[in-house]
């Protein structure tokens, strides 16, 4: 693996994000209406392979059931607002009207309120009740506290996710959560990250999870590069995880973890080049932030927005750029992979000549390095 030397007494390896590659043409091109995006992970069957990050101004209760009515998975933050607040909606509307200058600190007040359990309960009831998958979404510091109620509520798929998540996290103040015991014991399927590189991957597929996030600090609303340092450009990082993937399939003797790109997919190219670069799917954040229906009302954050010793993100704002039916089917009424997204893959796998999702993992790809406009 070539290295490229940063100085004297430093080495690095070249790695690649989204824009520095790009998919390449075969000599068969096929009917975009023939070709499927669906996907599977455990029992749960989607018609796309869009997973809504668990993010305030992304997934509220009625969006989540609208994106599970359209085919995605919605995963709801189950430390946010809506488990924080009764009826938050004010306090939505608070946020998105604030001043940049006093964003982080007003957030910060706001989501202090602690937790309530009998709240996390009732808003996983509100999607059963809707019909669709019940996913909702820790951190690994909140698993251990309040899993149990997640559990009890009756989630289909349990998301442990932070901006890095390891299977050997060391601490001499508490003790930290085991993941492969945790995972063993849980009779639920357990979708855990991110995880930025092969070996932290491959630890955490071999907890039982079933899927891994893949990404560190990538989102359009983290500053994780400014403020820590730390940075994985995310077509690197998905090739590396699909790496471990391969490599845990020969391991276990056959078992399949899935792989699913967290931050930094922002438009319908970025979506198509994280499959192409081995994602089974991917975690939207801004993409379905822009939408008409989203509770950040133009306004996108996360958790890391709002921390209470060291903010890593800020409040974005996204903009609007249609209704969430506009968003994933179109139609398209901007040429910048904003809108009808799913319309892109499709065209983009029928272009190149595949037929589904795990067949156009296999694209071929070239370093082909260009600036947004």
């Amino acid at each position: 693996m070539n290295e490229i030397e940063i100085g004297r007494g430093k080495r690095g390896r070249r790695a690649y994000s989204f824009d520095d590659i790009a998919v390449v043409p075969s000599r068969r091109t096929r009917d975009p209406e023939e070709v499927s995006v669906s996907w599977q992970i455990d029992a749960y069957h989607f018609d796309i392979p869009v997973i809504a990050a668990p993010m305030d101004s992304v997934m509220s209760p009625t969006t989540a059931i609208a994106l599970g009515r359209l085919g995605g998975l919605a995963v709801l933050d189950l430390e946010g607002l809506w488990t924080r607040y009764e009826d938050p909606e004010p306090l939505l509307e608070e946020i998105a009207a604030l001043d940049p200058a006093k964003a982080t600190a007003r957030m910060q007040q706001i989501y202090a309120q602690e937790i309530q359990p009998d709240l996390i309960t009732e808003r996983l009831r509100e999607l059963r009740q809707a019909g669709i998958t019940v996913a909702g979404a820790l951190s690994p510091q909140r698993t251990q506290q309040h899993w149990k109620t997640v559990v009890d509520a009756g989630c289909d798929l349990f998301v442990i996710r932070g901006t890095t998540v390891s299977a050997e996290h060391v601490s001499g103040r508490s003790e930290p959560l085991n993941l492969k015991r945790f995972i063993y014991e849980l009779d639920v399927p357990v979708i855990v990250g991110g995880a930025a590189g092969y070996t932290a991957a491959l630890h955490l597929m071999r907890t039982g999870a079933a899927g891994v996030l893949v990404g560190f600090g990538g989102g359009a609303a983290h500053t994780t590069r400014r403020t820590l340092g730390i940075h994985a450009p995310m077509a690197s990082a998905i090739a590396d995880v699909a790496a471990a993937r391969r490599d845990y399939l020969d391991e276990s003797g056959g078992r399949y973890v899935h792989v699913i790109a967290d931050g930094g997919v922002g438009t319908s190219g970025d979506i198509v080049k994280a499959i192409a670069c081995g994602a089974d799917a991917v975690m939207l954040g801004a993409a379905l932030a822009r939408s008409t229906e989203a509770p950040g009302a133009g306004f996108h954050w996360g958790p890391e927005a709002h921390h209470g010793e060291l903010p890593r993100g800020e409040r974005v704002e996204v903009g609007g750029v249609g209704s969430l039916q506009e968003i994933l089917f179109g139609p398209g009424r901007f040429a910048d992979g904003t809108t009808n997204i799913v319309g892109a893959l499709r065209r983009a796998m029928a272009t190149t000549g595949y037929s589904d999702v795990k067949e156009f993992q296999r694209v071929e790809v070239v370093v082909a390095p260009y600036e947004r406009a």
